[in-house]
């Protein structure tokens, strides 16, 4: 049994530390500080790692930031941990930090690198048309995800997936992999080997402004946009001055018919958008500062919505 120190803020985190908790010693997380949600920001929201954390009675620790952060490293050298693992923690983890436990630091990552380094490489694999992606276990290194690799598996993405079913998926395969690597890696028998830097790929963090539809792309790509961006930042377009998020969707191979990208169509009844190429049927909307709506019952009570241009 080994101990370990969970470095992970996201759900993606979660399936890992409870996989790490049943068979080794978790002594510590690390995660990200609560941020301020609700209206007014008036209460302070934990990280998924931090609530999972705090059922279990594991210690818990929240730098603001760990570069040059003397306290925290000092705190991290007195765990006497075997090995750290991270898994979606939001900061690079200095070189100092990295050389504290005496079986590395391993980087539990959601792409088949060198594909997809950075922040959001489930996205971007969906954004991208992607039929298949995997996790990956990587020597983490002071890059960002450039570390050596460890191990991989490979999955699938199926036509439906969005980032929240999809990084599902890919934490539950990692928390396996992981627990089915961690012996051999903790008695010296695997060797990682170096990332072939030429055929490396980004996934930059995504933004709210990322978000915002572009009706003259074709309806394949602005699907794969409203998954990629499913719960958050949620693909959205402007309908009478005000934000509409689209929550669920489809591309339909359909002549345009002379409308503009943008025109709220019914098409052999269903509800549908012109985009550049074919049509996006629409399934599930919401209307700022309303309730999620199936897209009829949406038309139905906003007369004059089919017919309208969606900015």
């Amino acid at each position: 049994m080994a101990r370990i120190v969970l470095m992970g803020t996201p759900q993606f985190g979660v399936p890992i530390l409870e996989a790490l908790m049943r068979l080794h010693q978790v002594v510590a997380v690390v995660t990200q500080p609560d941020r301020v949600a609700g209206r007014g920001r008036s209460h302070r929201r934990a990280s998924p790692v931090k609530v999972a954390a705090e059922s279990s009675d594991v210690a818990v620790l929240q730098p603001v930031r760990l570069r040059r952060n003397q306290e925290i490293l000092q705190a991290l050298g007195e765990l006497g941990a075997d090995l750290f693992v991270v898994a979606a923690f939001g900061q690079i983890i200095p070189a100092e930090m990295l050389a504290i436990p005496p079986h590395g630091c391993i980087g539990v990552h959601a792409s088949l690198l060198p594909k997809l380094r950075g922040a959001a490489p489930i996205a971007a694999a969906i954004l991208q048309g992607d039929k298949e992606t995997g996790v990956t276990l990587m020597l983490t290194d002071a890059g960002i995800d450039t570390g050596p690799i460890i191990a991989q598996r490979r999955m699938s993405i199926a036509p439906t997936d969005t980032m929240e079913t999809l990084s599902r998926k890919l934490s539950h395969l990692g928390a396996d992999l992981l627990i089915e690597t961690l012996p051999g890696w903790l008695a010296g028998d695997i060797e990682p080997r170096p990332q072939h830097d030429a055929q490396a790929t980004y996934a930059p963090m995504i933004a709210k402004s990322d978000s915002a539809i572009d009706w003259t792309r074709a309806a394949v790509e602005i699907d794969r946009m409203i998954r990629a961006f499913a719960p958050w930042p949620g693909a959205h377009a402007s309908y009478r001055g005000k934000i509409m998020k689209i929550l669920k969707a489809h591309s339909l191979p359909s002549e345009r018919g002379g409308k503009a990208p943008g025109t709220v169509i019914e098409s052999d009844g269903e509800i549908a958008v012109v985009t550049g190429d074919d049509l996006l049927i629409l399934q599930r909307v919401q209307l700022a500062g309303k309730k999620a709506m199936d897209a009829h019952a949406f038309a139905r009570g906003q007369r004059g919505w089919v017919g309208s241009v969606l900015d």
